[in-house]
């Protein structure tokens, strides 16, 4: 093959590499849509089959695109509503609580409690409680805190708008896609690309097939185990922990925001009973139930699948989580032909 930089060669390079920093910015809509639309795409295909003729394919994809949209958004809108309602709410009870001193609850815990009393009456003039603390506040500190938040939900809403659009057009356009990057890796690879392909496909698929699977076993599971307990409103709390847990340890802040609810309305016992039996149930979700919903996907290990989820949600957000197992399964697939070969 000759590889020779020619002119024509090195101005193609330029370009793309132009090209690439322009986009790069949207790189994780980019990689968010081709995950869901290869996890979604038998379901797509289906859907296309039973639709009338009269409906065209753009109308059918942006049908399809919107479902798509409202049955994964759905659940985080809610958990992330449920949960800032519910922080509302403790945070105002605990500025009413320590109006005071510290709230008797806290006071009552054991080791921490009579620590943080003592901290509290060497550092607060006594009779104002947590008052100085709060007046004392840098408004500077605050207006960095809420500017900062504002970038972070901008930020999201402009991935979230891109990757809907995105979604549009790889329904739109999918199979003659699929078949034009195929045909480009079997150029550049020869046969094996075929193999690559197929792996990639199926663990991308048995990525996010096992998120659903871990936040639906999680929520019922939890509610079960909430109602056990006793804890109060357990449906909506299971509801949060099922949405949460589709993310690696993210289940387990849910779980700790309820616990912490019940200990402020002084309820420990049932707030101890809710945290283990939380705990217990998001433990089988990602040590039983996501292997299993992976097994015949990604072919890893657990705790690489682990590290894949992990890893790549640091790295590229929410597409990682289905991203990043793939990349892995595609290197082990090169590990393991590599192998071959030398024995060979």
């Amino acid at each position: 093959m000759n590889l020779q930089l020619t002119p024509a060669r090195l101005f193609a390079l330029v370009l793309l590499a132009l090209a690439f920093w322009v986009v790069h910015g949207f790189a994780e809509a980019l990689l968010a849509a081709g995950a869901i639309a290869i996890a979604s795409w038998p379901l797509y295909r289906a859907y296309r089959e039973r639709l009338p003729r009269s409906v065209g394919r753009s109308t059918g994809a942006v049908i399809f695109t919107a479902t798509v949209t409202v049955f994964l958004l759905a659940p985080v809108v809610f958990a992330c509503a449920a949960l800032l309602s519910e922080a509302k709410g403790m945070l105002h009870n605990l500025a009413a609580d320590g109006a005071q001193g510290l709230p008797g609850w806290l006071t009552g815990t054991p080791v921490l409690g009579p620590w943080l009393s003592m901290q509290t009456e060497q550092r607060l003039p006594l009779g104002n409680g947590l008052t100085p603390m709060t007046q004392h506040a840098d408004a500077g500190a605050v207006l960095g805190w809420a500017h900062a938040l504002g970038q972070l939900a901008f930020h999201h809403a402009l991935t979230i708008s891109f990757t809907v659009l995105l979604l549009v057009f790889l329904y739109q356009e999918g199979e003659s896609l699929s078949l034009e990057l195929t045909a480009v890796l079997r150029h550049a690879i020869g046969d094996r690309a075929d193999r690559y392909v197929d792996v990639g496909t199926r663990a991308l698929r048995s990525s996010v097939n096992s998120m659903l699977v871990v936040g639906v076993f999680d929520a019922f599971a939890a509610a079960l185990a909430y109602a056990a307990a006793g804890a109060p409103r357990p449906l909506l709390w299971a509801g949060i922990t099922g949405a949460l847990a589709a993310v690696p340890f993210l289940g387990y802040a849910a779980v700790a925001a309820m616990a912490l609810e019940l200990a402020m309305q002084g309820a420990s016992t049932t707030a101890l009973l809710a945290l283990t039996l939380g705990c217990l149930v998001l433990l089988c979700g990602d040590k039983l139930v996501r292997p299993f919903a992976s097994r015949d996907g990604a072919r890893l290990p657990f705790v690489w699948v682990l590290m894949g989820c992990i890893g790549g949600f640091g790295v590229l957000g929410l597409a990682g989580l289905a991203v990043g197992p793939a990349v892995l399964s595609l290197c082990g697939e090169l590990c393991q032909q590599w192998r071959r070969e030398v024995v060979r």
